[in-house]
């Protein structure tokens, strides 16, 4: 009986092994997967929500193809603004080559994009000039991988704020808390 036991605990410890292999090249090849990097023009003139992005692929093997950018007001501190998913717009992607319509961008390509946040709020938000100081925007991709089916992804950016204490004032990352610290 002791053997059968032994054989039955081999057989399970395989199996728990194997599963975790599978589930660890899951992981790894989930986290080699290409996503868009974006950053935000300088604020030089005009509302701060009328700047121009950058969107880039910073992958060096997979192509972004039929690329699609969208704006989030995440939110706007003491404003009553639900998060909307708002259209790019003036989105220009690198045309290399004979490709002048470009829909993606190919590995290490980048493109520009506006984002008509102005339009979507309302007239007593949108007189307010310090509403961009008190608002987190983020950007949701939709694009093609190249594999065999063509594997579509869905990818949100980190958070921007506006940072005014840079000259001159320009969109930038969210910081990330620091773990342990308060």
């Amino acid at each position: 009986m002791a053997r059968g036991g032994a054989q039955s605990l081999a057989q399970m410890l395989r199996a728990v092994i194997v599963m975790a292999i599978v589930a660890g090249a899951a992981a790894g090849v989930w986290l080699l997967r290409p996503a868009p990097s974006y950053s935000s023009e300088d604020v030089t003139a005009g509302s701060p929500f009328d700047v121009t992005f950058r969107v880039e692929n910073k992958d060096a093997w997979f192509p972004l193809a039929n690329l699609n950018i969208s704006c989030v007001l995440a939110h706007v501190r003491a404003e009553p603004i639900a998060p909307t998913l708002i259209a790019a717009t003036n989105v220009r992607l690198a045309a290399t080559g004979t490709n002048t319509g470009a829909t993606g961008l190919e590995p290490g390509e980048s493109g520009t994009f506006t984002c008509p946040f102005l339009s979507f709020l309302d007239h007593e938000t949108k007189d307010d000039p310090g509403v961009a100081t008190r608002a987190e925007i983020y950007f949701r991709s939709d694009y093609d991988v190249p594999l065999p089916g063509s594997l579509r992804l869905s990818n949100d950016s980190a958070r921007f704020f506006l940072d005014t204490r840079l000259l001159p004032p320009r969109w930038v990352r969210t910081p990330r808390p620091r773990s342990g610290n308060p």
